[in-house]
This record gives C-alpha cells, structure tokens and sequence, in this order.
C-alpha cells in the first residue's frame, strides 16, 4: 500500500493508505472526505464541550439576551422541557447567552466529555506520530460515538437549532464563520505532490511509479488558491536539535578558551633551562652596571 502523508499548509492532518492504481479523482475525493469529516468531528466535539457545561442552545432570538430582556420581550424556550438531560439538570449559567445554563449532572457530563475525548483522538493529528493511518471507517465511528453519547445523556433529542443536531443531519450553516474557511469542498479540492498538481484523468502510478510501498506527502488544497509552499530543507525539529546542538558547541568552545591560560610559561618553575644554569653556575647573574 502507498501511504500519503497528508498536508493542510504545513500543518499535518492525516495518514493515509491507498494503492498505486487508483485515480486521482477517486484520490482526491476520499482524502478529502476524510478531511472534511475530521473538521466535523472537531466541530462537534467542541459544541459537545459546551453542551456539558452549559446544556442545550438557545433559540436564535433568545441568544445574547439578558434575562430581563427575555422578560422584557415575553420570550419563552420552548424546548427546555422537551430537551431535558437525562438524570435531571444543574444550573450553570452560560456568560455569553447562547445556551439555556440547564447543564447534565456530574454523571452525565462525564460521559459527554469521555467520549468526546476518545472521538477526538481517533482521529487526531497526533495519529501521524504514532504512524495510524485515518480510514473513513474510523471517522464514522467517531461520529457514531458522539451520536450515541448525545442520546444517552438527551433522549429526547437536541432542538432542531442545536449546532450538534444540525452537524449530525448535515444542515450545519458555516457560513461567516473561521470553521468555513477551513473546509474543502469536494469538488473543489487538488492535491499536490513535489510542487506539481496531480491531475485529474490520472493515476497516482503515473506520478510515483508501480512500487507499492511508497511513502509520499502530499498537499490538500482548494482550486484557485494556487500551489501550496513548499517544505522546508530541515523542518522545525531538526532546526531545534541543530541550534542545541550549536549552543553546546559555542559553550565548549567558550570553556576551551577560559581555559587556555599561558601565563604560567613565565614562570621559575616552568624554565627548561634552569637545571643547566644552575650545574654551571650561572643562576641570579645579573647583566648590566651596579
């Protein structure tokens, strides 16, 4: 299997498994997938977190409202009630207003931030060090543990406003947001390999060859943002061993010199000729008048 290493910039995402017959097309569309899906994890996960905190989102014309606005307006929650926690609720205000403050007890939370932990490191960036390659089938598990997890602590289910809710049914609304700049359509994605695009109507042999045990790293990016940068000759741990390495050499050298004292050369004991004058004599003469 050829493994691609796949790149965001220089920010690493993901490994990935994949034969030297398959078309680019089919290439570009899988890593991209497993790209945009990764995205939606993160996204629900950090949604998850507030969830615990905080409980269900309010209405879009309840958020950012003050609770004497909300009288003041004669505004109601609707889905406080139905969308209780399971086990009953703890009050934790949410400072900004965007949640109803109604959050799951201690059990409950535990289980929202457990697994949405486990979700998150399924397919973490930290996947690369370890050498995991990220399937599809990985990703989908996550997503499938988040679900769960969100109907263990609310059966009756999130509002239909609720960003979580709306991820899971793909209605999710990015638009105006940083997350939207991060996503990749599609249709809309290249790869990019030794500073060339990989063409579409190609395969990925035609790039790197029929040896199946390639390793090459590749970059994901959107059509019209032209070629990505390139790597860097030594990369930013390298560079950290190179620079220790040259300080411990600077110190050695500044040891080396603090050392290197010839003062002594001037002194009696140090004259190699003081035995010979001494046989002929000749010690504490004195040139010159008296």
């Amino acid at each position: 299997m050829v493994q691609l290493h796949v790149k965001r910039g220089d920010d690493s995402q993901f490994l990935f498994n994949t034969t030297v017959d398959v078309s680019v097309d089919a290439l570009v569309q899988q890593v991209a997938a497993i790209y945009n899906r990764r995205l939606k994890v993160d996204r629900i996960c950090s949604e998850m977190t507030e969830l615990a905190d905080h409980g269900i989102t309010l209405p879009p014309n309840m958020q950012g409202l003050t609770d004497e606005q909300i009288v003041d307006l004669r505004l109601r929650d609707e889905w406080e009630e139905k969308c209780a926690p399971s086990g009953g609720s703890e009050i934790k205000k949410d400072e900004i207003g965007r949640r109803n403050g109604h959050a799951p007890n201690e059990k409950m939370k535990e289980v929202l931030c457990k697994t949405t932990e486990e979700a998150k490191a399924l397919v973490s960036k930290k996947q690369v060090q370890a050498g995991v390659c990220v399937t599809m089938e990985m990703v989908r598990e996550a997503l499938d543990m988040l679900r769960g997890a969100v109907m263990i602590v609310y059966p009756m289910g999130l509002p239909p406003h609720d960003p979580i809710r709306m991820e899971f049914e793909n209605k999710e609304d990015l638009s105006g947001t940083q997350a939207s700049l991060q996503v990749i359509p599609e249709e809309e994605a290249q790869l990019w390999w030794a500073g060339k695009e990989m063409q579409m109507g190609k395969k990925l042999q035609d790039y790197v060859g029929r040896n199946e045990k390639t390793k090459i790293m590749v970059k994901i990016q959107k059509r019209g943002q032209g070629a990505p940068s390139r790597e860097p000759l030594v990369n930013a741990e390298e560079q950290k061993h190179m620079m220790l390495h040259y300080y411990r050499r600077q110190e050695e050298l500044k040891k080396l010199e603090e050392a290197d004292d010839d003062t002594y050369l001037q002194s009696e004991w140090s004259d190699r000729q003081a035995l010979k004058r001494q046989f002929q004599g000749l010690n504490n003469i004195k040139w010159g008048p008296r």
